[in-house]
């Protein structure tokens, strides 16, 4: 049996840029993994099944779906029990789909042993979502395009967050379609080398000029809730607090984890939390 471990990640930006051709968004991100994982454990079968909790249908499981290109792709005649053990929680913008999907992209090349390189995966990874590619990076991408072009960064040491999620789930679709691309000015996108070294260095101290989730726009006029949750993270103690991705899930960055430990136990009675570190490698 194969174990692999399926990383949350947070976007500490995320800017919509215009609507493409495709029908996709050009954006422009810094994405991070982060220490909260999915669990997927992989043994030999005969066909393709995958074990899970998570209340969502075989064809729609983006593993499967994974599994099943893979097959065609390379004309691989054998099979893989997945069991998927969920810890992400789903609808909250840390990206558990995708990882999952990136995760059973490794799994199988190592079970079927097909000796498949990165760059052989990636494009399946494209195909499969526009935050797959990410997952079979580094901890911390520069990201562009519509989520292919990856720019690896190297941070140097962690940093404690806070992840709150309220009782409510977003569907990336949604949030996408309900964007009204905004005017933006022109120094936005210029101010983000300052910041994404700042990440680099862990040296985030409080909010920064320019850094914006695009997304907030239309998650927090539906859902006021996740804007009562980031202003509480700042009341609570976080120097700096964005939503993830198109939410619901909110994290704020805290000097140390007992900081951020005690500041989930302010959320614990309404949000699930998580306490995590930002992964360097």
């Amino acid at each position: 049996m194969l174990t692999l471990k399926a990383p949350a990640k947070i976007n500490w930006f995320l800017h919509i840029l215009g609507r493409r051709a495709d029908g996709y968004h050009e954006i422009e991100s810094l994405i991070q993994k982060v220490t909260l994982y999915d669990i997927l454990c992989f043994s030999p079968s005969d066909d393709v099944s995958v074990s899970t909790a998570a209340p969502l249908p075989l064809e729609e499981n983006l593993v499967y779906r994974a599994a099943m290109m893979m097959k065609r792709r390379w004309g691989v005649r054998r099979g893989a029990l997945i069991r998927l053990e969920k810890n992400i929680p789903m609808g909250a913008g840390l990206g558990g789909g995708s990882s999952d999907a990136a995760a059973a992209l490794l799994g199988l090349n190592r079970l079927w042993e097909l000796g498949r390189v990165t760059e052989d995966l990636a494009g399946l990874a494209e195909e499969l979502g526009s935050d797959v590619p990410f997952f079979l990076s580094g901890a911390l991408s520069h990201v562009r395009g519509r989520g292919e072009k990856l720019t690896p960064c190297r941070p140097v040491n962690p940093m404690h967050l806070l992840l709150v999620k309220p009782h409510i789930d977003v569907s990336t679709a949604w949030a996408y379609r309900n964007y009204a691309l905004l005017t933006k000015k022109t120094d936005k996108v210029n101010n983000m080398r300052h910041f994404i070294r700042k990440i680099e260095r862990a040296e985030l101290s409080g909010p920064a000029d320019g850094v914006s989730n695009d997304l907030e726009s239309v998650t927090l006029n539906s859902y006021p809730e996740i804007a009562e949750v980031k202003e509480r993270l700042y009341r609570e103690g976080a120097t700096f607090s964005l939503m993830s991705g198109s939410g619901s899930a909110v994290f704020g960055v805290f000097s140390a984890p007992d900081r951020a430990r005690a500041a989930a136990r302010a959320f614990s009675r309404r949000y699930w939390t998580a306490v995590v570190d930002t992964m360097i490698d």
